[in-house]
């Protein structure tokens, strides 16, 4: 590879990293962040985000085969979510970040291209997710100290009695982990506070 075509690859790769990392900045700090205010996923998904562009951009320079650059992340992300649970709002936005990466590492698409898609993306994302098209809800995690006999067997009346604890409209419940041995239970509770809001 001769010194002129070498710097334009870097120049590319930069101005595709850079893209990257606006992008998923949008993305986590800027629509994820501020809505569910989970400090956790942020820097999981970021750093993935980060990881899985340096890889694709590794094996797009040495012509590795597109199909299984994506079965190797692939692979590496289900290791990695498999450890804990995690919402369907939550893998949405790792998702979407591990996409980011994708759209801008692969070499073989203008810049110009990677644009239009990662607006697609963030457009998406905002729309789609706003507090507005769907009412709001909040979500706490609760460590109870004593495991509710219904947190199994009845969720609605775990709810109910959370709603009565709490004294919030509860509109579901997910029971994360139950310990026998010390007798608690970690459960996170989906509420509104006002029925009307």
């Amino acid at each position: 590879m001769s010194f002129g075509l070498q710097s334009y690859v870097i120049t590319e790769l930069f101005a595709r990293f850079a893209l990257n990392l606006a992008a998923m900045a949008l993305l986590l700090f800027g629509m994820y962040y501020p809505r569910y205010r989970d400090k956790e996923t942020v820097t999981a998904a970021s750093l993935f985000n980060v990881f899985v562009f340096a890889v694709l951009a590794v094996l797009s320079s040495v012509e590795f085969s597109l199909a299984a650059g994506f079965g190797l992340f692939a692979i590496l992300a289900l290791f990695t979510l498999r450890s804990e649970q995690i919402t369907k709002i939550e893998i949405t936005y790792f998702f979407g970040s591990i996409s980011i990466a994708v759209i801008t590492a692969v070499l073989g698409t203008s810049l110009s291209f990677v644009l239009l898609m990662l607006a697609l993306v963030l457009i998406g994302a905002y729309l789609l997710d706003h507090p507005l098209i769907l009412q709001s809800e909040e979500r706490i995690r609760l460590t109870l100290d004593r495991i509710p006999s219904p947190a199994l067997s009845d969720p609605e009346a775990l709810r109910r009695e959370l709603s009565s604890r709490l004294g919030v409209m509860v509109l579901s419940t997910n029971v994360r982990s139950v310990d026998y041995i010390t007798e608690m239970v970690v459960v996170d509770v989906y509420y509104r506070k006002h029925a009307g809001r």
